[in-house]
């Protein structure tokens, strides 16, 4: 694929909320994006921007996965955990990604990476006690940008497998 001068795909635009919010349509999803005013970098803020359960807060983490990236969709209620991941995965050791990494496979910053939205489709496991919430809320590409959305509608645009992450 093309790159720009800053890494990113010339075939992806530069505004990760766009290629969020087209990302949805295209997946036959409502674009329910909310821009705050104020950022929303962590599931904590998030939940209390939006006034919600910070369980209900989908934390989109980027791993690194035996050098290809792995989302892991995951209740803003807890941590994920890694080893316990990898033997469910039954494969590599499931590592933490740097910024760089995270950027380079979803063109979006750590603290703002969307489930979807990305330049290619990353391989994505969805935390099954997510479930219990009517309505979830993901972040939007960026900072301020965030996306309500059912569990089994982003199971489906996102082609997650459910597991559970802890």
């Amino acid at each position: 694929m093309p790159r720009d001068t800053d890494g990113r795909s010339k075939d992806i635009p530069s505004d990760p909320v766009a290629n969020v919010r087209r990302a949805l349509t295209e997946a036959g999803a409502r674009d329910t994006v909310t821009v705050l005013p104020g950022k929303v970098p962590t599931a904590a803020a998030a939940a209390a921007a939006l006034g919600c359960d910070v369980a209900a807060i989908t934390n989109s983490l980027v791993f690194e996965l035996d050098g290809a990236p792995l989302l892991i969709l995951a209740s803003g209620a807890a941590r994920v955990d890694t080893g316990y991941v990898s033997d469910q995965l039954g494969s590599g050791k499931v590592r933490r990604a740097t910024p760089a990494f995270v950027l380079e496979h979803t063109g979006q910053e750590v603290g703002g990476v969307a489930p979807v939205g990305h330049p290619q489709r990353i391989r994505t496991l969805l935390d099954a006690s997510l479930a219990a919430h009517p309505v979830l809320w993901a972040g939007a590409g960026d900072h301020h940008s965030m996306f309500s959305i059912t569990y089994k509608e982003l199971e489906r645009i996102t082609g997650a497998h459910a597991i559970r992450v802890r």
